[in-house]
């Protein structure tokens, strides 16, 4: 990748991005030899400005940033990498030093933590009560929360459309995982029926 640092003397602004929910989650700055260590290590390292020296996110916390991806933009002077983050990223404890109201991709989480408890099932979790019973109930499921949705958008209140809704949502996403699909594919299929 060629990157230049030579227009903010040696520092290139670095955008860390959320891999999964696409949610910013800081800004940093790297200097060749932060790259460098961030490229070798699969771990993001900045160069703190503070300081004045490489600093590892996560180096006191544990709140590792696993590089997924890097991207450079169109004029080579500014970097966006899409991480796993091993927990909050802000030294707050947010989630991200952007202070939104709302993760706003939670949907997107949603779908990582239903994949996560196929992976790794746990004792208990409704996931996987469902996944036990098998393809049919789950897609009986996801019509029995539609008929509900459209019931409560005719002929009940708004806060029982949302919850119905999201009701319908969570199985949906469950029947996508149970017959290996992702809302990335349905995504890409929306997108392409844009066009």
């Amino acid at each position: 990748m060629n990157i230049d640092f030579s227009k903010t003397d040696g520092l290139v602004p670095v955008i860390i991005q959320d891999e999964q929910t696409l949610e910013v989650l800081m800004l940093g700055y790297m200097n060749q030899e932060a790259y460098d260590k961030t490229v070798e290590e699969n771990i993001v390292t900045f160069f703190s400005r503070s300081k004045n020296r490489l600093w590892t996110k996560g180096e006191t916390s544990s709140n590792f940033l696993h590089v997924k991806n890097i991207s450079i933009d169109c004029d080579s002077d500014t970097l966006l990498i899409k991480v796993k983050a091993d927990g909050p990223t802000c030294h707050t404890g947010s989630r991200s030093c952007f202070q939104t109201e709302y993760n706003q991709n939670f949907i997107l989480e949603l779908e990582s933590i239903i994949a996560d408890r196929y992976d790794n099932p746990v004792e208990g979790s409704y996931v996987n009560k469902l996944r036990k019973k098998g393809l049919n109930k789950i897609a009986q499921k996801v019509g029995e929360e539609g008929v509900e949705t459209v019931i409560a958008a005719l002929a009940e209140t708004e806060t029982d459309l949302i919850n119905e809704s999201s009701d319908l949502v969570f199985h949906l996403l469950v029947l996508l995982r149970e017959k290996g699909l992702t809302l990335q594919t349905i995504a890409k299929n929306l997108e392409e029926r844009h066009k």
